[in-house]
């Protein structure tokens, strides 16, 4: 996987945690530097963990699937991309209180990170360096859900759903494209 796409797919798994930063933001009085950087940890974190976790999940496997592991990156990208999209296009109120409580951005973090899990498998099929991508990952999640928390302060909630849906575009976007090249139309 080459950097430009492991740069857009890290900005695409990023925006959940960036939208949640900037409900974050915009339910603070007053922004501190240590709010964000302790979301951006907790977030950029996660992300970069939890593929961790889905690459050695997808590692078991692999050799059961290997001829349909693009079909399988594709739906998976699909599907995480799609519910992104749904979530943006959603009327329902869903932002966070300023809170930084440890059981709050623990929940927060696991949840923001779900697809990030589905991602690593989907690295395990595409013999991705796991750990340039989840560095990568971490680092991109990191400087987005920071300056989320900033934005959310300063612009409100206005650019949360056009964050998720970009997100969401994003994937599926990756998806065709991986499930083009593996059919060798790309």
């Amino acid at each position: 996987m080459d950097i430009w796409t492991l740069f857009i797919l890290a900005v695409g798994v990023s925006m959940d945690a960036f939208a949640v930063s900037i409900c974050k933001g915009l339910a603070m009085q007053k922004v501190k530097v240590r709010h964000a950087v302790t979301a951006g940890v907790w977030f950029g974190g996660f992300q970069a963990l939890m593929p961790v976790i889905g690459y050695f999940l997808g590692i078991q496997f692999q050799e059961y699937i290997t001829a349909y592991d693009h079909w399988i990156a594709f739906g998976l990208l699909l599907i995480i991309g799609g519910n992104m999209i749904k979530e943006a296009l959603s009327n329902e109120e869903e932002c966070a209180d300023a809170s930084m409580a440890f059981g709050k951005m623990l929940v927060l973090a696991i949840a923001t990170s779900i697809d990030a899990l589905a991602l690593g498998v989907t690295f395990a099929f595409l013999q991705v360096d796991i750990w340039k991508a989840v560095a990568f990952i971490g680092v991109v999640t990191f400087s987005f859900s920071v300056s989320g928390i900033k934005i959310g302060n300063v612009f409100g909630a206005k650019y949360k759903s056009k964050a998720e849906f970009a997100g969401g575009l994003i994937l599926i976007l990756l998806g065709v494209k991986i499930l083009l090249e593996h059919l060798g139309i790309l």
